[in-house]
């Protein structure tokens, strides 16, 4: 990238955070990442260019000193800073502001610092042999996946509704969304198939910001805030179809709707379960736990008695579960601590800097934060590193997933010899190259602590106030998707009689977590991922 010939016809608006803008290149696989501030401040901006690099480079160095240890090297991206001419990034923002969300546009984009973070294009990977259908990508910001301790809680219910349920309700009774969404991180994070195949689905009725499918770098799917309208699901279908044309669940030959979303999910869970490379590694079994379950979740927890509970150790989904643990406090124990801290800085300001509260964020902040006593001695050190933590958790509590399925470039058997009902009866398996990757890793601001506070207070105050029970009309309709499967289901039975023949499906069989029904997905020698019919 030649930063003294940058047109802002090579950018292209890709999305933006509370915090960011993003653009991405027509032609490269990069994208750039720039600050935002309120619109009131668009004439004054809140800091120098110095500052608003220095707050880029916090973003790298806590990105690859903190977050990739703790997460893994091989699934974060830390990215540079780089300093753009100011007549670009200003011509850039008078071409992209149409193209941005209205409920966005109370903060604007930062023209006078000159600074970006730049970064790979996620959503469009290029290291790939060309396929007929180009890569999936999948952004998934899976939310906090335990329930805390209930020696540090002052409301009984924290412990048994998951901060995501409870905040749906908040949600849907401020008019942030419309409706409510069915989807629950702890069933995401369990490591039992069957609850993870029940939480993918749920995020792909209702996505909200959680879910996002990407197709060959364009955005597919995906909900708008605020919105009355249902993401398209059929549409979404549509583009996942021709992705599992080989595979074997269909209906006289008739690729069932049903069968290409359990194909998706499958793969999906799959990926996330999986290291990079080879399978996940041990189990660790959380069944003992007792911080696994949200009563909110509509899953029958009787379905799970005889699965796994538990995520292999290497996979991207434990490693961000244990970073979230950190918080080993929940913001109600942690606060008096943040309250100690600060009264330290009053008396003592220059202590900051020793302190590390706005960085460095090298492997000194690293160590205090892995080598935290596990006891109280009362001290500013101890306070602050416990902060530390908390600031870090709250990163793996909010961070996104991407997971790239890359088809594969077999070539498909050409034998004439072979009737058409043969070639029915003879599938082969799709299958996917994956790659995982963890976006949006920004430390979180030591003044975030009392912000959270009271976002909690106000969450779980709004839950226990109207009883868990939510507006008319905010429950998710009836599922385009499910929709979708009874008209299949009736066009296949009038052709079928139409034709004499009848409508033949696989005999059912008994369900378990090793072999959930339908579709059974597994990993090869060579990181590929298949699908099969269990």
């Amino acid at each position: 990238m030649e930063l003294d010939r940058m047109d802002e016809n090579d950018w292209k608006y890709h999305g933006e955070g509370n915090k960011s803008l993003v653009v991405s290149h027509v032609q490269h696989c990069r994208v750039l990442r720039l600050l935002k501030y309120p619109a009131e401040d668009s004439e004054n901006p809140p800091q120098t260019a110095e500052q608003a690099f220095r707050q880029i480079q916090n973003i790298v160095d806590f990105t690859s000193n903190v977050m990739s240890c703790l997460l893994g090297e091989k699934f974060v991206h830390s990215g540079e800073v780089v300093r753009l001419p100011l007549e670009f990034v200003r011509q850039l923002s008078i071409k992209i502001q149409h193209q941005r969300p209205a409920w966005r546009c109370d903060k604007v984009m930062d023209i006078y610092s000159g600074c970006a973070l730049c970064l790979p294009n996620l959503t469009s990977p290029t290291l790939h042999q060309p396929t007929p259908t180009p890569p999936l990508c999948i952004e998934i910001k899976p939310k906090c996946g335990f329930l805390p301790s209930p020696k540090h809680v002052s409301k009984d219910i924290k412990t048994r509704v998951c901060r995501y349920c409870m905040h749906q309700h908040y949600k849907v009774a401020n008019g942030k969304w419309k409706r409510r969404s069915l989807y629950c991180p702890l069933d995401l994070f369990s490591g039992n198939k069957q609850r993870m195949h029940f939480a993918i689905r749920h995020l792909i009725e209702e996505p909200q910001n959680n879910l996002k499918v990407f197709k060959g770098g364009q955005c597919i799917y995906s909900s708008k805030e605020g919105s009355d309208e249902s993401p398209d699901t059929n549409s979404l279908l549509h583009h996942l179809r021709p992705y599992f044309l080989r595979a074997y669940n269909r209906v006289n030959g008739h690729l069932t709707t049903k069968a290409v979303l359990n194909d998706f999910i499958q793969v999906l869970g799959n990926a996330l379960l999986s290291a990079a490379g080879g399978d996940g590694g041990q189990v660790t079994d959380r069944t003992g736990e007792g911080r696994s379950f949200c009563e909110a979740s509509l899953f029958n927890r009787e379905r799970t008695r005889h699965g796994s509970q538990g995520l292999p150790t290497n996979s991207i989904l434990s490693r961000i579960l244990q970073t979230q643990m950190l918080d080993s406090l929940d913001i109600e124990g942690l606060y008096p601590l943040y309250c100690r801290v600060e009264q330290h800085l009053q008396d003592f300001p220059k202590d900051r800097t020793g302190l590390q509260i706005d960085g460095p964020y090298d492997q000194n902040f690293l160590e205090k934060v892995q080598k935290c006593s596990m006891e109280d001695d009362g001290s500013v050190e101890y306070a602050a590193a416990k902060v530390h933590q908390y600031r870090i958790a709250m990163t793996a509590k909010d961070c996104s997933i991407m997971v790239t399925l890359v088809p594969s470039s077999e070539e498909e058997d050409n034998d004439e010899e072979l009737s058409s009902q043969k070639r029915l009866r003879d599938f082969r398996p799709q299958a996917f190259s994956s790659s995982v990757s963890v976006l949006d890793l920004d430390p979180k601001p030591l003044d975030s602590v009392p912000r959270q506070l009271r976002l909690d207070q106000k969450i779980v105050s709004c839950y226990l106030r109207t009883g868990g029970a939510l507006p008319n009309g905010s429950l998710p309709p009836l599922p385009s998707i499910l929709a979708a499967e009874r008209e299949e289901r009736a066009l296949l039975s009038r052709l079928c009689e139409g034709t004499g023949s009848e409508v033949k499906r696989s005999p059912p069989r008994e369900q378990s977590d090793q072999n959930p029904a339908p579709v059974l997905f597994y990993f090869t020698t060579n990181s590929q991922l298949h699908s099969d019919l269990s």
